[in-house]
């Protein structure tokens, strides 16, 4: 999992930035630059990376929403899903009444979500980091994230921010890569993981260093258990997971109460 440490020399603040030790207050940055880089192939590579099997996982995310399909107001924060896929899913399953807004800290990301998105609504952009959202207390009625925890520098500032916006009664889910719990296919994962998808990664997007620390930040990320406790930490009840393809990937979901 992400660790925060004292750089013995400089008494800077340190975390990673996938397998590399960097300065805290760096990691945002290079983070951003990442994703500003992947922003135009990011969709195509999630096929490419998983086989279309995230197309499923996000698919079993809004199940798990079960957003109601009324005139209801019902209003939901994507955090980090600047290229509109959750958010897209959700105006699409919840019908009339139905709201979201992209919070994303990458503004080439939400660019890629304004093309996807066309004349799709109500869906508004704004561009925030999730430790300190834009938002004021209880605004939200959901609560999403999707493969963009992991590259927040502090998960539990993000989660406690998640908490906040949430109206009471409001649903966390977060869809992430997460600890593969099946013998043999944890092996092969790894193989698959540090080989194929630079590789992908530096054919279709040009630049494979990108996707190498993807692929790192995902080994550092807490496993199913660490990361429930967290979410229990932040102050959200009835807290479960659901681990998908063997836990390649998990959704983890709690309740503001």
């Amino acid at each position: 999992m992400t660790e925060h440490l004292k750089n013995p020399d400089s008494g800077e603040a340190e975390t990673s930035f996938g397998f590399a030790p960097v300065a805290e207050t760096a990691r945002q940055g290079l983070v951003n630059d990442v994703f500003s880089k992947v922003a135009s192939r990011y969709d195509l590579m999630n096929d490419l990376m998983s086989g279309g099997l995230h197309r499923l996982w996000k698919a079993e995310l809004i199940n798990m929403l079960a957003p109601p399909k009324s005139a209801a107001p019902f209003a939901l924060l994507d955090v980090a899903g600047g290229t509109g896929d959750i958010a897209c899913r959700y105006l699409d399953a919840v019908g009339e009444g139905g709201s979201a807004v992209i919070c994303d800290i990458s503004a080439e990301m939400m660019e890629a979500g304004r093309a996807r998105a066309g004349t799709r609504g109500p869906l508004a952009f704004v561009q925030g980091n999730a430790e300190a959202l834009p938002f004021e207390n209880a605004r939200f009625d959901a609560y999403t994230i999707a493969f963009g925890i992991r590259n927040v520098t502090h998960i539990d500032k993000a989660l406690s921010e998640a908490y906040r916006v949430l109206k009471p009664g409001g649903r966390f889910l977060c869809l992430e890569f997460s600890s593969v719990e099946m013998p043999l296919l944890d092996t092969l994962y790894d193989a698959y993981s540090f080989n194929a998808i630079p590789a992908l990664g530096g054919l279709v997007a040009g630049d494979a260093e990108s996707y190498r620390y993807l692929v790192e930040s995902i080994r550092r990320f807490p496993d199913q258990e660490r990361f429930a406790e967290m979410i229990r930490d932040a102050g959200f009840e009835r807290v479960r997971y659901r681990n998908l393809t063997g836990g390649i990937a998990a959704i983890h979901a709690g309740w503001r109460l």
